[in-house]
């Protein structure tokens, strides 16, 4: 059984920066991508970020030029670094490893509990 374990969420006022860190209970090597996905109130859940095995990342539109996804492989962790936070922000952000299993890219995902990040004056 694989467990995520997040951290770093909490209260931060609009303009604010959080770092966000994803401590998966296995090598961060057995998953092919490691990514952030948020779900705020009355919402669906939504990709934020992506990074790849390679280091490769994809970032959402919508924070593109505020969060940062990396991972250190010698910590074995993924991070994710939000600056200038925004009211819309606010949402529980959970981790997800992605573990792809076929050719045809059927996967495994695994999720974290979530940790909440609330952007408020």
């Amino acid at each position: 059984q694989v467990q995520l374990v997040e951290s770093g969420g909490g209260l931060v006022q609009p303009g604010g920066s959080l770092e966000l860190s994803c401590a998966p209970s296995r090598s961060i090597f057995s998953f092919d991508r490691m990514g952030w996905y948020r779900q705020a109130p009355g919402k669906q859940r939504e990709l934020v970020a992506v990074i790849t095995s390679d280091g490769i990342t994809n970032v959402a539109d919508s924070v593109k030029d505020r969060f940062t996804i990396s991972r250190d492989n010698a910590r074995n962790m993924v991070y994710l670094q939000m600056n200038n936070l925004k009211l819309e922000d606010t949402a529980v952000y959970y981790c997800k490893a992605i573990r792809v299993v076929n050719v045809e890219g059927a996967t495994f995902d695994y999720w974290g509990q979530g940790t909440q990040v609330t952007v408020s004056s």
